[in-house]
């Protein structure tokens, strides 16, 4: 069972891959100035000279050669056992198709798996793309919708939505307790506070989600999420949201 990484970043500079103890295969989408293709130890590095980290996603997931897939941004810096205790999770348990596992982030609050369990569409979206190892094969019929994510229209939710798109195919997901990377640097490439941009892209992301109930599961999170309010009451916040709901209609359309 062979692990490859799948690591999307900008303008890249070949010395920084050595500073994410990367040990196993890596492909590299680059989105600069310029195109091309160069190898540099263990990496394989694609330049496009276009942006958008679905867009990346989305190339090198056409790319990838590896039987188990993990995501990477170019603030990770992997634990030196990452690809041992990956392959070893995906051998224990032949059922999985994605598992998804704890990153050490001491910035920002995520998810933490305390046991290993069978996840589902209410308690798999808080994942991040970085926590994803999944086999190739998911990807057969699946790609990061280009509407969504940095550098994108609607600035994140591409992971949510890539989680939606692998239950909708029936592919089984677990949580593992092992952690495989921490995160180096704090800075949000999509995140300016919880401005109008942030309740219109949550609109939009809800309606991605599921049009049917897309009006209650913007309410239920602004009622449940109540420290976003910082600018606006939870009825203007509403309101931008079912902007950017209509929006994301008229888009896809």
């Amino acid at each position: 069972m062979r692990l490859e990484v799948l690591l999307s970043t900008m303008n890249l500079n070949k010395k920084d891959l050595n500073k994410m103890n990367i040990t196993s295969k890596c492909t590299v989408i680059n989105q600069t100035n310029k195109e091309g293709y160069t190898k540099y130890k263990n990496f394989d590095i694609y330049s496009y000279n276009e942006k958008g980290l679905s867009r990346s996603r989305n190339r090198g997931l056409e790319k990838v050669t590896g039987d188990i897939i993990i995501l990477c941004d170019d603030d990770v810096v992997y634990n030196k056992d990452y690809e041992k205790n990956i392959i070893n999770e995906f051998m224990n348990n032949p059922k999985a198709d994605v598992i998804f596992f704890n990153i050490d982030n001491p910035f920002r609050m995520k998810k933490i798996n305390k046991k290993n369990k069978r996840l589902h569409f209410y308690n798999s979206l808080k994942y991040g793309s970085v926590n994803i190892a999944f086999k190739r094969k998911c990807i057969k019929n699946i790609r990061f919708n280009e509407l969504f994510g940095a550098g994108s229209k609607y600035s994140n939710g591409e992971d949510s939505l890539f989680i939606k798109d692998l239950i909708k195919n029936k592919y089984k997901l677990y949580s593992s307790n092992k952690y495989i990377a921490k995160i180096s640097d704090s800075n949000s490439t999509w995140f300016n506070g919880f401005d109008e941009k942030y309740f219109f892209d949550k609109g939009a992301l809800f309606t991605a989600l599921n049009y049917r109930f897309r009006k209650l599961l913007m309410l239920q999170y602004l009622l449940r999420h109540k420290y976003v309010l910082t600018d606006y009451k939870i009825n203007d916040a509403y309101k931008i949201m079912k902007k950017g709901s209509i929006d994301y209609i008229y888009e896809k359309d």
